[in-house]
């Protein structure tokens, strides 16, 4: 069956969507019914039924994991000397005035805290 799609109208062409849909729903429930019954089929070699082999068969049940804890904030190990608000842990990024005390030939164990 082949349409010269070009020279349908929009009402031949709507009918023919609609019997295309409907064609390829009975096209998939007609393939659908026969995957059921291959399937029953190979069941029944080995003496089962869909159902039990359904029933039987556990799902995996993913483990909950633990919810992490919270980071704790580090303590701070270096300050400043000109200014002992502004601290550093020791962890990450070094601060401008560390480096430049260090630049500066201060030793780091006199910013300790």
């Amino acid at each position: 069956m082949n349409h010269d799609l070009k020279a349908l109208g929009r009402k031949e062409l709507e009918k023919l969507l609609a019997d295309v849909k409907k064609a390829l729903l009975s096209a998939q429930a007609r393939d659908r019914r026969d995957a059921r019954k291959a399937a029953e089929r190979a069941a029944a070699e080995f003496g089962f039924s869909l159902n039990e082999l359904n029933s039987e068969e556990p799902t995996k049940v993913k483990k909950v994991k633990a919810p992490k804890k919270p980071a704790k904030p580090s303590k701070p190990k270096y300050a400043d000397p000109s200014d002992p608000s502004k601290t550093w842990t020791g962890k990450g990024r070094q601060p401008n005035w560390y480096r430049e005390s260090i630049a500066n030939g201060i030793d780091p164990a006199t910013l300790e805290i």
